[in-house]
């Protein structure tokens, strides 16, 4: 339906998210950082997950009950990481998470994270990342 009146609406700028925390896990500040598929919630990066981006601060779980926290997350942007194998020709390659702190330009069974921007020196390059849209249900 077309809006007939004025409608305020809350509005969030830049490429921060907070998603609630899985239990029982803890989130490391620089963790790329999954959707678990049986709950939904965010948890360290396991290979296959939804990647929806690089945590920007700790967030310890270990405790607590599914969702009783939220970890705040950069969704986009540019990151430097370790990537296994990376050459100054693999510019432009996408690169894949196989866990939380292991990228590679292998596809097979890892989760999508971005491509590479600039290699930096032998197996360490930026990536430019944004994070998987998470699909219609």
């Amino acid at each position: 339906m077309p809006l007939l009146l004025d409608t305020p609406r809350s509005y969030e700028t830049g490429d921060i998210n907070e998603l609630p925390v899985a239990g029982s896990v803890q989130i490391f500040e620089g963790s790329a950082v999954g959707i678990n598929s049986v709950n939904g919630m965010a948890r360290p990066l396991a290979a296959g997950d939804l990647f929806v981006g690089f945590a920007d601060r700790n967030a310890d779980n270990r405790l607590g009950a599914a969702g009783a926290l939220r970890v705040r997350l950069r969704e986009a942007g540019k990151i430097e990481v370790p990537i296994a194998g990376l050459a100054v020709t693999d510019i432009g390659k996408l690169v894949y998470a196989s866990d939380s702190g292991a990228f590679t330009l292998t596809a097979l069974n890892n989760s999508l994270v971005g491509h590479i921007h600039r290699f930096t020196s032998s197996g360490l390059g930026i990536v430019k990342y944004a994070a998987q849209a998470i699909p219609a249900a």
